[in-house]
């Protein structure tokens, strides 16, 4: 599956506020939610929904109502919580799982150390959260580990992404489909994205 980029002036607008170096922890926070939630919408277009009969103030009708039990969010942890409270607001009953990782500085891969989900999630379509997919190595482990429990349909989102990190995922997994607000250069001899936003859980939580 092709990674899906969105491509509008207003996610332009707030990335370019998001990147700034100067932007503060709470300003940060909150464009990191919502953007999150623009990605939930996007990668909701292929939802199914079921047929239920509603009465209006002034008729009954027939209409499609979303199954929100069917659905679980998945935030990489400690930078993928900052995307939980965007798409919250667009599936409020999704069941949510975590998955920790932290990147080794010296081989750049990332190091698992806590994984907690729902027992039914091989029931529900999950959606795993992380804002920056840059060498793609937690974004393969988490799909894999998920993968294991028996989920037979994943979707990454993401903020920003590397070149690097897409091709990976998409080889890997070519049956997930990336959700990106923006597909940045390249990564640095560091392994972080560029122009990228900086270390995103650190601006997230104040600890830069």
């Amino acid at each position: 599956m092709k990674t899906i980029e969105l491509n509008h002036p207003l996610i332009e607008h707030k990335l370019t506020i998001l990147r700034d170096r100067n932007t503060g922890t709470k300003e940060f926070r909150e464009l990191i939610s919502e953007i999150a939630m623009f990605l939930c919408y996007e990668a909701m277009k292929d939802a199914k929904l079921e047929q239920t009969e509603i009465e209006t103030p002034l008729e009954k009708m027939k209409t499609g109502k979303l199954n929100e039990d069917n659905y679980a969010f998945v935030p990489i942890l400690r930078a993928g919580t900052g995307m939980l409270d965007g798409v919250i607001n667009v599936i409020p009953n999704a069941k949510i799982g975590h998955i920790g990782m932290y990147r080794n500085e010296k081989t750049f891969e990332p190091v698992n150390y806590y994984f907690k989900v729902p027992k039914d999630i091989d029931k529900r379509e999950v959606i795993i959260l992380d804002p920056m997919l840059a060498t793609g190595g937690s974004a393969i482990d988490a799909i894999e580990a998920i993968k294991k429990k028996g989920v037979k349909k994943i979707k990454f989102l993401s903020i920003i992404a590397a070149p690097e990190g897409i091709k990976k995922v998409e080889e890997k997994h070519p049956d997930v489909q990336i959700y990106c607000a923006h597909i940045d250069d390249q990564l640095n001899e560091n392994k972080y994205i560029v122009p990228g936003l900086g270390d995103a859980g650190d601006r997230i939580f104040g600890t830069r």
